[in-house]
C-alpha cells in the first residue's frame, strides 16, 4: 500500500484507529533527499504504530519553494519516499497549502513538522494546522548542514 489515494488512505485510518494504532503524518515536499529527509522519518517513526508521508503536490511545491521547484516529480518522490523501511503509506497532498482539509479528514494522531531552511521566507514556510480535535503537532529541528536548498547550491558550484 505505499502510494495511495487520500480517499483509500482515509478509509484505512479508520482501521488503523479500530485497532488501536497510534498514526503519525509527515507532510512536507521531500525533493532532492538527503540525510535530513531519513532522520527526520525516522524519528517521526518513532512517534507511533503507522507513518503517512504526504507530499506536496508539484503546485504545492513551487507555490512553497519557488518557480524551479521541485526538480524530481510528484511520481518519483512518493516512489522514492515509499521505498523507505520507516514510511508505512505515502498519499499526495493536492490541497490548499494549510492542508487543513485532508489533515480534518484524515486526522491522525500526530502530524510531524520538520522546520527547514527555507521556513523563513516571507511565509512561505509549510503550514501545519493547530486546530483539529486530538493532533499534536510536534516541530522536529532540521539536521544541521543538510538541506535541500543548499544541495541545490552545492550542484550548482560544481557547474560553476
Amino acid at each position: 500500500m505505499p502510494v495511495i489515494s487520500q480517499s483509500e488512505l482515509i478509509l484505512q485510518r479508520g482501521e488503523w484507529k479500530r485497532n488501536g494504532k497510534r498514526v503519525v503524518c509527515v507532510p512536507g515536499v521531500f525533493d532532492l533527499l538527503h540525510p535530513g529527509h531519513i532522520r527526520l522519518l525516522e524519528q517521526a517513526r518513532a512517534l507511533g504504530h503507522v507513518l503517512v508521508v504526504a507530499i506536496q503536490s508539484d503546485a504545492l511545491a513551487r507555490e512553497q519553494k519557488g518557480p524551479s521547484r521541485p526538480i524530481t516529480p510528484l511520481a518519483e518522490r512518493a516512489e522514492i519516499v515509499a521505498a523507505f523501511q520507516a514510511v508505512d503509506a505515502v498519499v499526495e497532498l493536492s490541497e490548499d497549502r494549510s492542508s487543513n482539509g485532508f489533515m480534518e479528514k484524515f486526522a491522525p494522531d500526530v502530524v510531524v513538522q520538520g522546520s527547514s531552511a527555507s521556513a523563513g521566507k516571507a511565509g512561505k514556510a509549510q503550514q501545519v494546522p493547530a486546530a483539529v480535535p486530538g493532533m499534536n503537532v510536534i516541530q522536529i529541528p532540521s539536521e544541521p548542514g543538510h538541506s535541500t536548498s543548499r544541495l541545490i547550491e552545492r550542484i550548482k558550484q560544481l557547474r560553476a
